[in-house]
């Protein structure tokens, strides 16, 4: 039983593998590579001038030395440092359709990380619930990457709820250089709504004035439309608070709706309202199309 659940495992973390490499390979690569730029420009080395060099690179010390016209040659500095955070709380293992929350995570976190190292660059992973659960530090190479597509959909959480601002905070500590921080989470977020978000809100921007962050944000269109089957009783996954519901009644299922799309808005419009790029993605339909938007949206904006 152990064995064929392992080889159950391998399956999954490979059918990923070949689906997003496929992705990266045919749509997203060139796109991740014109965005997120390395943080400058290395010095190579020191060459004769040549006619349709540029005459700004003119190495002047070297030329006058030498009598001969030298230029500067400089290769863009391109590694960069990708942190997935990614929320494994309760509220992940929802799902209506072909696929839960998290898995959507796992798959976004695999096409993330395939794009950075197709271009050289470190991918690191902090997952996390109420606390922060496992961290991986920023490596390069294949194995690394399926080590960290087989942590986000099978690693066992202790915790069921939801702290973004501590693992932001984590992320702060163990990382001072600039990173490029992709937030993945359906942002339940526990307790008072409002006070929550406050607070998120703070350390979102904290955040972003020291790393370059996106958060991309996962639902299930079952968060926001009830189907009519009668009498329901829901559970928060995250608190295990339980309530009745006769969606028998359009009333009912009205006011659902407009609950769930008002805490939806305000948390669209307050993470927006701080300049920080946000995703809004969904299990029933392709974010394919919304990342290369995404993409092209940034390269324009950087241009």
């Amino acid at each position: 039983m152990e064995n064929e659940l392992t080889r159950e495992m391998l399956n999954k973390v490979r059918r990923i593998e070949v689906h997003t490499s496929r992705l990266v390979t045919d749509s997203l690569a060139g796109s991740y590579h014109s965005v997120f730029k390395g943080r400058g420009m290395n010095f190579e080395e020191v060459r004769e001038y040549v006619p349709g060099d540029d005459i700004r690179t003119i190495d002047w010390n070297v030329t006058a030395r030498s009598g001969i016209p030298h230029i500067k040659k400089f290769t863009e500095e391109r590694e960069l440092t990708i942190m997935l955070l990614i929320d494994i709380s309760g509220s992940g293992e929802f799902g209506s359709t072909n696929c839960s929350k998290r898995e959507l995570m796992a798959e976004l976190g695999s096409v993330l990380a395939f794009s950075a190292v197709r271009n050289n660059d470190k991918v690191g992973l902090i997952l996390f619930t109420g606390e922060v659960e496992l961290y991986i530090a920023p490596q390069k190479g294949r194995r690394h990457i399926l080590r960290i597509i087989r942590e986000i959909l099978y690693f066992k959480p202790q915790g069921r709820q939801t702290d973004i601002n501590k693992a932001l905070e984590f992320m702060a500590g163990v990382r001072k250089r600039r990173s490029v921080v992709f937030l993945i989470s359906d942002f339940c977020l526990p307790g008072n709504f409002k006070q929550e978000l406050h607070a998120m809100r703070a350390t979102l921007q904290a955040t972003a004035r020291h790393h370059d962050l996106i958060t991309l944000k996962v639902s299930d269109p079952r968060e926001y439309h009830l189907p009519d089957i009668g009498r329901l009783t829901l559970e928060d996954a995250e608190s295990g608070e339980q309530v009745e519901l006769n969606t028998s009644s359009s009333t009912v299922r009205e006011e659902f709706t407009r609950q769930a799309e008002g805490r939806r808005d305000i948390l669209l419009r307050t993470i927006r309202g701080t300049g920080i790029d946000l995703l809004d993605l969904a299990t029933d339909r392709s974010y394919l199309p919304e990342l290369m938007h995404f993409f092209s949206n940034r390269q324009r904006r950087s241009a």
